[in-house]
């Protein structure tokens, strides 16, 4: 079912013919809020008490919700909140990135239930298949046959255009011709049923984002990914813009100038890739930049310089953004330690003071909350939401 997304979400409707927008309407304010008691929803859904009380008792009865403990205290009957069901319903998240990948189960709630990795110098796609063939089935063994069929699909969120910068992450032309003209979603329904959505990396960090972290307290901001390239996302009116082409927010495609005031783009001086080359170049072994929770304070010789870098890099693009789109803040989160992500955004909310801005309202600088696992979160969460919530690919909820 297709939604309007300039749709507030704040609002139902009584007609009939419209039960599922209202299902989800109820599902996404108990996704965004949390437990409710069916006289909160009704009240700020502007649906009627009876119309509640019919869907949660529907919803209830096909295992999406589950009541919670009864709320005394006040004149009249217990008010009683609503749930979402963590058994409700499954999903796989894939996240393929340039050194590494993430296979992700994930329940109704956005809880992981189980997740691998595997490391490399450079994607193949035969192996992502393998990967994913082999951890669908693995995982699949942690549910029961019932819980099995629950399972409603598998989100890939991947960098567009994989070939493209080779050079730059030091893959050979095999490598690099190893991606050209290779489906994955079709080749991955050779080994599963499960439908399957496609969306670029920095987009599906930006739905988790948006719908598990810090970006539920903003409607309209700009989102920064750093990975191993720089990449991004849009948020307006509480949800997540991928435009026509499904390109919007490549932000990491912004034009800057290099260190010799040549053209480059905001991915060439703001991505962990720059970190890794002065680490190796230095003796180093940068192997550590790819693992999750890795410390990073062995290599302060680089690291500091490449905040320093990156901070004025992404002060100015965030501030360009604004001038487009009249953001109320910034987000910035990436595959990094969140001890370097708040150094990272320290330093560019003071570099963005220095930087002239007539014409501007100041954005809020914000740490994301979500962290490295956030693409294959947004990927795993993709395939429930555009089920049962509301919103842009299902991933925004009710304000």
């Amino acid at each position: 079912m297709t939604q309007d997304t300039s749709r507030s979400f704040s609002s139902g409707v009584n007609q009939s013919g419209v039960r599922d927008y209202n299902e989800r309407l109820l599902l996404s304010m108990i996704q965004r809020h949390g437990p409710m008691p069916g006289s909160d929803m009704a009240r700020q859904s502007s649906l009627s008490a009876q119309t509640v009380s019919v869907i949660l008792r529907s919803l209830e009865a096909d295992g999406l919700l589950v009541k919670g403990e009864p709320q005394r205290g006040r004149v009249g009957k217990p008010r009683i909140p609503m749930a979402l069901n963590p058994a409700g319903s499954f999903a796989f998240g894939l996240k393929i990135g340039r050194r590494s990948a993430d296979l992700a189960l994930m329940d109704l709630t956005g809880e992981v239930r189980a997740q691998m990795q595997i490391q490399y110098h450079f994607p193949d796609p035969d192996k992502m298949l393998t990967f994913l063939g082999e951890g669908i089935e693995s995982m699949s063994t942690a549910l029961d046959p019932e819980q099995r069929k629950l399972i409603c699909g598998i989100g890939i969120a991947a960098p567009f255009e994989m070939w493209k910068r080779h050079d730059i992450i030091g893959a050979d032309d095999r490598s690099y011709d190893s991606w050209q003209g290779r489906d994955l979603v079709r080749e991955a329904t050779e080994f599963t049923e499960l439908p399957i959505t496609l969306v670029n990396d920095a987009t599906s960090a930006c739905y988790a984002e948006n719908t598990f972290g810090q970006g539920r307290r903003f409607r309209d901001y700009a989102y920064f990914f750093i990975g191993a390239f720089a990449g991004g996302g849009v948020v307006m009116n509480g949800a997540v813009f991928e435009g026509p082409r499904d390109n919007a927010g490549a932000l990491g495609s912004i034009i800057t100038r290099d260190a010799e005031g040549r053209p480059a783009q905001l991915m060439d001086r703001a991505s962990i890739f720059w970190l890794e080359t002065a680490i190796r170049e230095a003796g180093g072994d940068p192997a550590q930049l790819w693992s999750r929770g890795a410390d990073w304070a062995t290599f302060e010789d680089q690291l500091g310089p490449w905040i320093e870098m990156a901070a004025q890099e992404l002060a100015m693009a965030a501030l360009s953004c604004c001038a487009v789109i009249d953001f109320e803040a910034v987000l910035v989160d990436g595959a990094f330690p969140a001890a370097v992500r708040s150094r990272l955004v320290r330093r560019m909310s003071e570099l963005s003071r220095d930087i002239e801005t007539i014409g501007l309202f100041r954005p809020e600088f914000a740490e994301g909350s979500v962290g490295a696992n956030a693409r294959v979160l947004g990927a795993a969460y993709r395939p429930i939401a555009s089920q049962y919530f509301l919103g842009s690919g299902g991933l925004t909820a009710a304000r």
